[in-house]
């Protein structure tokens, strides 16, 4: 590979995780070819792009962009790597990984490190970490929800003792007259 090509990918790449805030590194060595296949199917059907880079490109690329990522050098960024793109849910790259044990009874790809956000996650036993991780939406969902719970509260009660309010009131008016 030519210093231009190995510039064009490192240019690529630096996009990529520019564009993508959830990204995991993967160790996917050891698997058979219908095995990376029938990965990268279930990739494509959610919606996640899977692609095999040279570490040193990957290091490169993490290099141009924001963030802090030298803990990813000496723990992740060895072996036989991988990259698992997804831009739209942080936890859908784990759940596709637990997935795919479950349906190949193999324990490849096996999670070396995940960027979530810019939150590094190192080691495979992150993996169930990442699966309960809420997207910015679900939360922001809870805490409007959390908010509103008091005030719907309040209208309940309102709406459903109102009559007895009132006759409440009326009883007292009248005691004291």
């Amino acid at each position: 590979m030519t210093k231009e090509e190995k510039g064009a990918i490192i240019e690529e790449l630096t996009g990529k995780f520019n564009a993508n805030p959830y990204f995991y590194i993967v160790d996917a060595g050891g698997m058979s070819v219908a095995q990376v296949n029938s990965l990268r199917r279930m990739c494509h059907e959610k919606g996640i792009e899977y692609r095999v880079i040279k570490n040193t490109l990957i290091r490169k690329a993490l290099e141009n962009i924001k963030g802090d990522y030298a803990p990813f050098d000496d723990a992740v960024l060895r072996g036989f790597s991988g990259v698992l793109f997804s831009n739209e849910s942080g936890k859908a790259p784990a759940k596709l990984i637990k997935d795919f044990h479950k349906k190949s009874g193999k324990t490849m790809p096996m999670l070396k490190g995940a960027s979530i956000d810019s939150d590094l996650f190192i080691g495979a036993e992150n993996l169930d970490t990442l699966l309960t991780l809420k997207s910015k939406h679900e939360l922001v969902g809870e805490i409007i929800g959390l908010l509103q719970s008091p005030a719907k509260n309040v209208v309940s009660a309102l709406q459903s003792g109102g009559n007895k309010l009132a006759g409440i009131i009326k009883t007292l008016s009248e005691k004291e007259g």
